[in-house]
Protein backbone atom coordinates (compact mmCIF):
# COMPACT_ATOMS: atom_id res chain seq x y z
CA UNK A 1 0.00 0.00 0.00
CA UNK A 2 2.84 2.53 0.79
CA UNK A 3 5.30 1.64 -1.85
CA UNK A 4 4.80 2.39 -5.24
CA UNK A 5 5.19 0.61 -8.41
CA UNK A 6 8.73 0.51 -9.98
CA UNK A 7 8.35 3.90 -12.04
CA UNK A 8 4.99 4.26 -11.25
CA UNK A 9 4.52 7.86 -8.47
CA UNK A 10 1.08 6.72 -7.45
CA UNK A 11 0.07 3.18 -8.45
CA UNK A 12 0.14 0.44 -5.73
CA UNK A 13 -0.49 -3.63 -5.59
CA UNK A 14 -2.32 -4.36 -2.28
CA UNK A 15 -2.42 -7.96 -0.88
CA UNK A 16 -5.70 -8.17 1.66
CA UNK A 17 -6.56 -11.45 3.15
CA UNK A 18 -10.24 -13.03 4.51
CA UNK A 19 -12.33 -11.03 2.42
CA UNK A 20 -15.86 -10.97 1.78
CA UNK A 21 -16.37 -9.09 -1.11
CA UNK A 22 -19.73 -7.04 -1.35
CA UNK A 23 -20.63 -4.72 -4.26
CA UNK A 24 -18.75 -3.19 -7.02
CA UNK A 25 -15.71 -5.34 -5.63
CA UNK A 26 -18.35 -8.41 -5.63
CA UNK A 27 -18.25 -7.47 -9.39
CA UNK A 28 -14.71 -7.32 -10.35
CA UNK A 29 -13.69 -10.16 -8.59
CA UNK A 30 -16.00 -12.35 -10.79
CA UNK A 31 -14.16 -10.71 -14.16
CA UNK A 32 -10.21 -10.84 -13.34
CA UNK A 33 -8.48 -10.42 -16.24
CA UNK A 34 -10.77 -7.89 -18.23
CA UNK A 35 -12.01 -4.46 -17.81
CA UNK A 36 -15.07 -5.44 -15.93
CA UNK A 37 -12.53 -6.09 -12.99
CA UNK A 38 -11.60 -2.17 -12.48
CA UNK A 39 -13.77 -1.80 -9.05
CA UNK A 40 -13.56 2.13 -9.51
CA UNK A 41 -13.18 4.28 -6.19
CA UNK A 42 -13.29 3.71 -2.86
CA UNK A 43 -11.69 4.93 0.70
CA UNK A 44 -9.29 2.54 2.12
CA UNK A 45 -9.38 2.14 5.94
CA UNK A 46 -6.91 1.17 8.06
CA UNK A 47 -8.73 -0.85 11.16
CA UNK A 48 -7.11 -1.57 14.88
CA UNK A 49 -7.45 -4.43 16.91
CA UNK A 50 -10.95 -3.89 17.94
CA UNK A 51 -12.33 -3.00 14.21
CA UNK A 52 -12.25 0.60 14.51
CA UNK A 53 -11.04 2.94 11.71
CA UNK A 54 -7.68 4.57 12.79
CA UNK A 55 -7.82 6.62 9.30
CA UNK A 56 -8.24 6.14 5.45
CA UNK A 57 -7.20 6.79 1.75
CA UNK A 58 -9.09 7.89 -0.92
CA UNK A 59 -8.24 5.05 -3.45
CA UNK A 60 -8.51 5.56 -7.12
CA UNK A 61 -9.09 2.64 -9.91
CA UNK A 62 -9.46 -0.09 -8.14
CA UNK A 63 -8.55 -3.62 -9.67
CA UNK A 64 -8.55 -7.15 -8.58
CA UNK A 65 -5.68 -8.76 -10.67
CA UNK A 66 -6.08 -12.16 -8.44
CA UNK A 67 -8.57 -14.18 -6.14
CA UNK A 68 -7.81 -17.12 -4.52
CA UNK A 69 -9.65 -18.81 -1.48
CA UNK A 70 -8.99 -17.60 1.91
CA UNK A 71 -7.58 -20.00 4.89
CA UNK A 72 -8.76 -17.27 7.08
CA UNK A 73 -12.48 -19.19 6.99
CA UNK A 74 -15.01 -20.74 4.41
CA UNK A 75 -16.00 -18.32 2.01
CA UNK A 76 -13.40 -15.97 2.25
CA UNK A 77 -11.40 -14.80 -0.32
CA UNK A 78 -7.53 -13.44 -0.84
CA UNK A 79 -7.87 -10.29 -2.96
CA UNK A 80 -4.80 -8.89 -5.02
CA UNK A 81 -5.73 -5.77 -6.53
CA UNK A 82 -3.88 -2.62 -7.75
CA UNK A 83 -5.32 0.89 -6.26
CA UNK A 84 -3.70 4.39 -6.92
CA UNK A 85 -3.07 6.65 -3.86
CA UNK A 86 -1.55 10.07 -3.54
CA UNK A 87 -1.94 10.32 0.08
CA UNK A 88 -0.18 7.11 0.89
CA UNK A 89 3.28 8.34 1.57
CA UNK A 90 6.28 5.60 1.28
CA UNK A 91 7.11 4.62 5.14
CA UNK A 92 4.01 5.08 6.73
CA UNK A 93 3.61 1.32 7.36
CA UNK A 94 5.67 1.91 10.53
CA UNK A 95 3.59 4.89 12.35
CA UNK A 96 0.00 2.96 11.73
CA UNK A 97 1.63 -0.18 12.80
CA UNK A 98 2.23 2.37 16.35
CA UNK A 99 -0.70 3.30 16.34
CA UNK A 100 -2.62 0.33 15.87
CA UNK A 101 -0.35 -1.49 18.54
CA UNK A 102 -0.91 1.00 21.26
CA UNK A 103 3.25 1.92 21.30
CA UNK A 104 2.83 5.55 19.65
CA UNK A 105 2.34 6.50 23.42
CA UNK A 106 5.25 8.82 24.50
CA UNK A 107 6.66 12.07 23.11
CA UNK A 108 9.49 12.33 20.69
CA UNK A 109 9.17 8.97 18.67
CA UNK A 110 9.84 10.45 15.64
CA UNK A 111 13.30 11.71 16.36
CA UNK A 112 14.11 8.02 15.72
CA UNK A 113 12.98 8.37 12.27
CA UNK A 114 15.28 9.77 9.50
CA UNK A 115 14.57 12.93 8.00
CA UNK A 116 13.70 11.90 4.71
CA UNK A 117 11.09 9.38 6.31
CA UNK A 118 9.15 12.65 8.95
CA UNK A 119 7.16 13.29 5.81
CA UNK A 120 5.60 9.65 6.50
CA UNK A 121 5.28 10.52 10.47
CA UNK A 122 3.53 14.06 9.43
CA UNK A 123 0.99 12.27 7.27
CA UNK A 124 -0.28 9.57 9.58
CA UNK A 125 -0.43 11.86 12.60
CA UNK A 126 -3.13 13.73 9.87
CA UNK A 127 -5.17 11.18 8.70
CA UNK A 128 -5.26 9.71 12.13
CA UNK A 129 -5.92 12.81 14.25
CA UNK A 130 -9.63 11.94 14.97
CA UNK A 131 -9.13 8.55 16.03
CA UNK A 132 -6.25 9.81 18.28
CA UNK A 133 -7.95 12.67 19.96
CA UNK A 134 -11.42 10.81 20.51
CA UNK A 135 -13.10 13.66 20.33
CA UNK A 136 -11.18 15.34 22.73
CA UNK A 137 -11.87 19.11 23.13
CA UNK A 138 -9.66 21.97 22.34
CA UNK A 139 -7.71 23.07 25.00
CA UNK A 140 -8.98 26.44 26.58
CA UNK A 141 -7.90 29.91 25.55
CA UNK A 142 -4.99 31.08 28.30
CA UNK A 143 -3.12 27.53 27.98
CA UNK A 144 1.02 27.63 27.57
CA UNK A 145 2.42 24.75 25.58
CA UNK A 146 5.79 24.28 25.91
CA UNK A 147 7.87 23.56 22.40
CA UNK A 148 11.44 21.83 22.53
CA UNK A 149 13.66 22.76 20.54
CA UNK A 150 16.48 20.70 20.77
CA UNK A 151 15.66 17.99 17.76
CA UNK A 152 14.06 20.95 15.21
CA UNK A 153 16.32 20.78 12.84
CA UNK A 154 13.95 21.65 9.52
CA UNK A 155 10.14 22.20 8.30
CA UNK A 156 9.27 18.93 8.89
CA UNK A 157 10.82 18.55 12.39
CA UNK A 158 9.24 22.00 13.74
CA UNK A 159 5.82 20.60 12.67
CA UNK A 160 6.21 17.48 14.57
CA UNK A 161 7.87 19.06 17.22
CA UNK A 162 4.70 21.71 17.74
CA UNK A 163 2.16 18.72 16.84
CA UNK A 164 3.45 17.31 19.80
CA UNK A 165 3.63 20.61 22.17
CA UNK A 166 0.24 20.84 21.12
CA UNK A 167 -1.60 17.11 20.89
CA UNK A 168 0.57 15.03 22.91
CA UNK A 169 2.54 12.01 21.57
CA UNK A 170 1.75 11.93 17.73
CA UNK A 171 0.06 15.10 17.78
CA UNK A 172 -0.85 16.74 14.87
CA UNK A 173 -1.00 20.73 14.50
CA UNK A 174 0.00 21.45 10.84
CA UNK A 175 2.23 19.81 8.47
CA UNK A 176 3.55 23.18 6.06
CA UNK A 177 2.75 26.97 6.76
CA UNK A 178 -1.00 26.48 5.06
CA UNK A 179 -2.05 24.09 7.30
CA UNK A 180 -0.63 25.61 10.54
CA UNK A 181 -2.39 28.73 9.94
CA UNK A 182 -5.43 26.16 9.52
CA UNK A 183 -5.12 24.97 12.84
CA UNK A 184 -4.62 28.30 14.69
CA UNK A 185 -8.13 29.59 13.70
CA UNK A 186 -9.15 26.72 16.00
CA UNK A 187 -10.88 23.07 15.87
CA UNK A 188 -6.95 21.28 16.17
CA UNK A 189 -6.31 21.02 19.48
CA UNK A 190 -5.81 24.75 20.77
CA UNK A 191 -7.72 27.73 21.24
CA UNK A 192 -6.20 30.97 20.84
CA UNK A 193 -4.87 33.37 22.49
CA UNK A 194 -2.53 30.73 23.99
CA UNK A 195 1.62 30.85 24.97
CA UNK A 196 4.35 28.74 23.47
CA UNK A 197 7.65 28.30 25.94
CA UNK A 198 10.09 27.95 22.99
CA UNK A 199 12.85 26.30 24.58
CA UNK A 200 16.25 25.67 22.91
CA UNK A 201 15.03 28.78 20.47
CA UNK A 202 18.31 30.09 19.90
CA UNK A 203 19.28 25.94 17.97
CA UNK A 204 16.01 26.06 16.39
CA UNK A 205 16.40 29.48 15.17
CA UNK A 206 19.98 28.66 14.12
CA UNK A 207 18.59 25.92 11.86
CA UNK A 208 15.54 27.19 10.42
CA UNK A 209 17.55 30.16 8.41
CA UNK A 210 16.05 28.41 5.23
CA UNK A 211 14.50 31.34 3.11
CA UNK A 212 10.75 31.42 2.45
CA UNK A 213 8.17 34.32 0.72
CA UNK A 214 6.33 36.14 2.55
CA UNK A 215 4.25 38.66 0.82
CA UNK A 216 6.57 40.13 -2.04
CA UNK A 217 9.70 39.40 0.50
CA UNK A 218 11.73 36.10 1.26
CA UNK A 219 12.62 35.61 5.22
CA UNK A 220 13.60 33.08 7.10
CA UNK A 221 11.70 30.12 8.08
CA UNK A 222 12.27 31.12 11.95
CA UNK A 223 10.82 34.96 11.56
CA UNK A 224 8.28 33.86 9.48
CA UNK A 225 6.97 30.90 11.70
CA UNK A 226 6.84 34.19 14.81
CA UNK A 227 5.07 36.30 12.57
CA UNK A 228 2.55 33.94 12.05
CA UNK A 229 2.20 32.89 15.82
CA UNK A 230 1.85 36.74 16.41
CA UNK A 231 -0.66 37.16 13.62
CA UNK A 232 -2.93 34.30 15.39
CA UNK A 233 -2.80 35.43 18.57
CA UNK A 234 -0.15 33.23 20.02
CA UNK A 235 2.58 34.84 22.27
CA UNK A 236 6.28 32.85 21.97
CA UNK A 237 8.71 32.97 24.64
CA UNK A 238 11.71 32.11 23.16
CA UNK A 239 13.89 30.51 26.05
Amino acid sequence: MFTPLPDEEGTRRVHLTGCLPQGGLLESVSHVGSRRALAGNAWFELLDGDGATMGSYFVNEVTVIDVKPSACGAGLLDLTMTLWCENAVAGAERVWDLIRTGHLDRTGMWHEFAPEDRRAWLSVTLWSQEYQRQGKADAPAGQVFTLDGRQIVDRDSFYCAIGEAINGPGGYFGWNLDALNDCLRGGWGATTPFTVHWDSSAQAKARLQERVPSGEREIALFDLLLEIFEEQGVSVILR
